[in-house]
């Protein structure tokens, strides 16, 4: 299992958020300072989202997306905020190697074809956001009523293999991730590649997450709150 640290930048900054809140944010310093900490460590990618591309419906944070490219050799997946063909071209061009979208296929399912086409599937992932097992979009600030395993059978139809799914009710809460959430959907659907995210707090977390079929899983505040040491995600 692939371990992913996570860096949500706002206002150019590396922050956390509790359960998508804007309004619960704590900060963590300059995000170049921490991707160079993961990868002197040996990590090898990073999950950076946009949050304020997120919430405001357009990437936002390209210049700090093209320092860390440029000031590091690690794979970045980027989201938040890509809601067109330009928006695509404009992370790729800054250095990303793969975009996560999720909004957009459910907002713009033929644009999302479109990128499909031209990109291929390892370098569009789906962003799979749920609370109450429905889809979240737009920074999770807008409910649908569309159900977990049906968006992902949708997506799955469509051409896509690759998602990150994260349980907003757990996520920067250090309770533990969904892991019968994310064992259900692997069950379901075993040939695709499912990346967790959200309530990591220690490594036996982990462990549960690599039993349960995870492929990935991000970790974002376990690490930043000192409950997991950069050497102990090196090693995993």
């Amino acid at each position: 299992m692939k371990i992913i640290p996570a860096i949500d930048i706002m206002n150019g900054g590396c922050v956390r958020l509790m359960q998508g809140d804007f309004s619960k944010k704590i900060s963590y310093g300059n995000p170049l300072e921490q991707a160079k900490l993961f990868e002197g460590a040996g990590l090898r990618r990073i999950h950076v989202v946009d949050l304020d591309g997120a919430k405001m419906g357009s990437v936002t944070n390209i210049t700090t997306l093209e320092i860390l490219a440029k000031n590091t050799s690690l794979i970045i997946d980027f989201g938040g905020g890509i809601k067109s063909y330009k928006d695509a071209c404009s992370v790729f061009n800054a250095g990303a190697q793969i975009i996560s979208v999720g909004s957009m296929a459910i907002k713009n399912p033929e644009l999302l074809g479109i990128l499909l086409q031209e990109f291929g599937p390892e370098k569009i992932w789906i962003g799979a956001d749920v609370k109450d097992e429905k889809i979240k979009i737009s920074g999770w600030q807008q409910h649908t009523n569309l159900n977990i395993y049906d968006f992902i059978e949708d997506m799955i139809t469509a051409g896509f293999n690759h998602f990150f799914c994260t349980d907003i009710s757990k996520d920067g809460m250090l309770e533990g991730p969904a892991t019968a959430l994310y064992k259900a959907i692997k069950e379901a659907y075993p040939e695709i590649k499912l990346t967790a995210s959200g309530g990591v707090s220690n490594l036996d977390d982990l462990n549960q997450l690599q039993q349960c079929g995870c492929d990935g899983a991000i970790v974002g505040k376990a690490y930043y709150e000192g409950n997991i040491t950069l050497k102990q995600l090196a090693e995993f």
